[in-house]
Formats: C-alpha cells, sequence, structure tokens
C-alpha cells in the first residue's frame, strides 16, 4: 500500500477553519480512542464542532451529474462552514483511493479543500487534500 502523497500534506486555503477541525478531532480521539466504527466517531464529531461553534452540515447530500443527467447522488460526512469536504475513516491505513474519492467529492461540490480524518490509527491521521484545477463555487445551500 502505497500513500499517495500528491497535494496531500499542503496548507489548505482556509487554515483557520481547518485548524479548528483538526483540533475537534484531536479532542474526540483523545476521548475515544481508536477501535469504534466511523458512526461513533462522527457522532462524536458532531457534539465536538457543536461544542466549538463550528457551522456544519452532517451526510451533507451532493447530487451526481453526468453531460447534465442527474445519475446518483452522494452523502458528505461534513460539510464544514461550506468550504470544507471532511472525511472520516476508521481504518487501518489510508489508501490511494481515499484521497481519490474525497477529490471526487470536491469534484462533485465545486469546492477546493478536504480533510480525511482516520480515528484508527494512533496518533490520529490526518490529510489534507486540495482540488487544483479552477472551478465556479456552487450554492450548497440548495
Amino acid at each position: 500500500m502505497a500513500v499517495e502523497n500528491r497535494n496531500a500534506g499542503k496548507e489548505l486555503r482556509d487554515s483557520k477553519i481547518t485548524d479548528g477541525i483538526i483540533a475537534a478531532a484531536i479532542a474526540v480521539h483523545r476521548e475515544l480512542g481508536p477501535g469504534f466504527l466511523e458512526s461513533i466517531y462522527e457522532q462524536a464529531l458532531a457534539v465536538e464542532f457543536a461544542m466549538c461553534g463550528i457551522a456544519f452540515i452532517r451526510q451533507k447530500p451532493i447530487p451526481l451529474f453526468y453531460r447534465d443527467h442527474q445519475i446518483g447522488e452522494h452523502r458528505l460526512d461534513f460539510l464544514v462552514e461550506e468550504k470544507i469536504v471532511v472525511e472520516l475513516k476508521a481504518v487501518e491505513m489510508l489508501e490511494n483511493v481515499h484521497f481519490a474519492i474525497v477529490r471526487s467529492y470536491l469534484k462533485a461540490a465545486s469546492l477546493c479543500d478536504g480533510l480525511i480524518l482516520n480515528f484508527s490509527s494512533m496518533p490520529l491521521t490526518v490529510k489534507r487534500v486540495r482540488r487544483e484545477r479552477g472551478f465556479e463555487t456552487a450554492d450548497l445551500r440548495l
């Protein structure tokens, strides 16, 4: 397993928001530790975001299109401050496919930045994911 490093680890465009997300994730990880299902971490992180005053939408539906035809829908684990996709994992190791999936979410949502948080590792694994190509921002409040 080779972890993709293309664009991973770079600073994201809004470091204040990302720092808050990471701090909340660290607090959850310190309290719970590794070993739970992803859904448990999602619940706990939603509580922590709310306690920290971080605006988020949990399980945000994003329609997927092919040639102007909706072909499906995906749900983001979290959309934070309408800017950052947060994808949670509870796996032994992150793989290239996890980075590709987050980039596809960013493309579908017309967003730039995402975080992958793996709660099964010690310490918590945090990977920044950026979308490099120019695009127009979509209104996700539909």
